[in-house]
C-alpha cells in the first residue's frame, strides 16, 4: 500500500510542535481527527511514532527516523528552484553531543572527515554527562563525546566507542616551566592548575603525588579545558592537559612541555544508543577514526 502523504504531513506538524491539541487548532481539525490520521500512519509503517510523556508528545525512534524523512520530502518544494539551479544537495544530519568540558581541538580532530562533505549537516550541541545520555536517549543525539564512560552493564541502552587515548602532559609558560626539570621537583615547586576531583585524570594525579611523598600547591581547579588554557597561558602555573588541548600554543612557543611525562593517559569515547535505525553517518564517522592520528 503507498505511503499516504496527507498521513505523514500531519504527523510533520505534530512532531514539530509536541502538542496534538496545539496542532490540530493551527489546522483547524478536531483533535480526534488528527489522532485518527497519526494513527494511520503508524499502522502502514508498523511502528508508533510517539509516547506520551505527560501533556507532551515525545518522539520514539521511529518517530526520529520518520521527521527526518518527512523533513526532507516536505522541504522539497522550498528547494525546488534551488534544485533547477544547481545550487543544492541533498544534505544528510548527524547530531552530535559533546561534553561542554572537553577540548574543542579533540572534538575537531574527531569530526574533521565529516565536516568537509558538502552532502551532511553536522549539529553540534554541548551539555554535561546526564544531559548528553537523556539527549541519547530522547533520540536528539546520534552521538556523544566524553571522556569518561557510562555505566556499561545489561540495563542500560549505550554503546561505548574507545575513539582514542593521549598521554597527559604537564605544560607551562618559558617563564615558568624548565623542560628538563624531574618531575618531582616540579610537583614540590611549583603550583598547578589541575582538573576537578570527579575527573580520572586528576584521580591518577593524586595517585602520583602520593607515591612521590610530595603535596603540590593547587592554583586551580577547573573543569573546563578552555579555561585550564587560558589560565596556564596567563602564568597561573603549570597545567596537567592532554597536549592536543594546547596545541596551538605549544607550535608556537607560548607554552611548553615537559620531557618527563606523569604516565597518565586520558581516554576519549563516542557514545551512542542500541538503536534499530541506525544513523549511517554514525558508522562512517567511527571507521574513519579507527586507527586515526587525529590526537597525536
Amino acid at each position: 500500500m503507498p505511503l499516504n502523504y496527507h498521513h505523514l504531513r500531519y504527523f510533520w506538524a505534530v512532531a514539530h510542535d509536541g502538542n496534538l491539541t496545539r496542532t490540530a487548532q493551527r489546522l483547524n481539525l478536531s483533535q480526534s481527527a488528527l489522532s485518527v490520521q497519526i494513527k494511520q500512519l503508524e499502522e502502514r509503517l508498523g511502528h508508533a511514532l510517539f509516547e506520551r510523556r505527560g501533556r507532551q508528545l515525545q518522539l520514539t525512534e521511529a518517530g526520529r527516523i520518520a521527521l527526518d524523512h518527512a523533513d526532507a520530502i516536505f522541504a522539497t518544494g522550498q528547494e525546488l528552484v534551488a534544485t533547477m539551479e544547481g545550487t543544492v544537495q541533498n544534505r544528510k544530519a548527524l547530531r552530535v553531543g559533546s561534553l561542554a568540558t572537553l577540548s574543542r581541538n579533540f572534538q575537531i580532530g574527531f569530526l574533521r572527515p565529516i565536516l568537509s562533505r558538502m552532502d551532511v549537516e553536522v549539529i553540534l550541541r554541548s551539555g554535561s554527562p546526564i544531559e548528553l545520555l537523556e539527549g541519547l536517549e530522547a533520540h536528539n543525539l546520534d552521538l556523544a563525546l566524553m571522556n569518561r564512560p557510562p555505566p556499561d552493564d545489561s540495563l542500560t541502552p549505550f554503546e561505548i566507542h574507545s575513539i582514542g587515548e593521549q598521554e597527559v602532559s604537564i605544560v607551562g609558560t618559558p617563564a615558568r616551566l624548565q623542560p628538563d626539570a624531574p618531575l618531582r621537583e616540579l610537583l614540590h615547586k611549583q603550583p598547578f592548575i589541575l582538573p576537578t576531583t570527579d575527573s580520572s585524570v586528576r584521580t591518577a594525579f593524586d595517585a602520583l603525588a602520593s607515591r612521590l611523598s610530595v603535596r603540590p600547591q593547587i592554583a586551580a581547579e577547573v573543569d573546563d579545558m578552555a579555561m585550564m588554557r587560558l589560565l596556564a597561558r596567563e602564568d597561573i602555573g603549570l597545567a596537567l592537559v592532554a597536549p592536543i588541548v594546547v596545541t596551538d600554543e605549544l607550535t608556537s612557543g607560548r607554552l611548553k612541555e615537559a620531557k618527563e611525562h606523569p604516565r597518565i593517559k586520558e581516554t576519549f569515547y563516542a557514545v551512542t544508543l542500541r538503536r534499530r535505525f541506525a544513523n549511517p553517518l554514525v558508522q562512517q564517522i567511527l571507521e574513519q577514526n579507527s586507527g586515526s592520528a587525529f590526537l597525536t
